[in-house]
């Protein structure tokens, strides 16, 4: 939650400027191209690391129970490392525009 609230506070802090002042508009485009880049990257890979953390943790309990499950856990895994590679991949279209 604290986090949340540190983006929001950053957010307005960065935005005001902006209104008040258009001349500098251009310049502030591009901090706010990488504030998002960084920000789609970031949580992505976030979510993938924590969704990575439950999966191999239930994973390496079905393989100890079932070997033959093993292919099945790798699909699993392949899943929850994708949100990071559409993470970079939405990084990239951010930065491109």
């Amino acid at each position: 939650m604290t986090v949340l609230a540190a983006v929001a506070i950053a957010s307005i802090t960065f935005a005001t400027p902006s209104a008040y002042a258009q001349e500098a508009a251009a310049t502030e485009s591009s901090a706010f191209k990488f504030l998002a880049a960084g920000l789609a990257f970031g949580l992505a890979a976030l979510g993938a690391g924590i969704g990575l953390g439950f999966v191999t943790t239930g994973g390496l309990a079905a393989i100890s129970e079932n070997p033959k499950m093993q292919s099945s856990v790798f699909i699993f895994v392949g899943m929850v490392e994708s949100i990071a590679i559409y993470g970079i991949v939405m990084m990239f279209i951010i930065l491109g525009q």
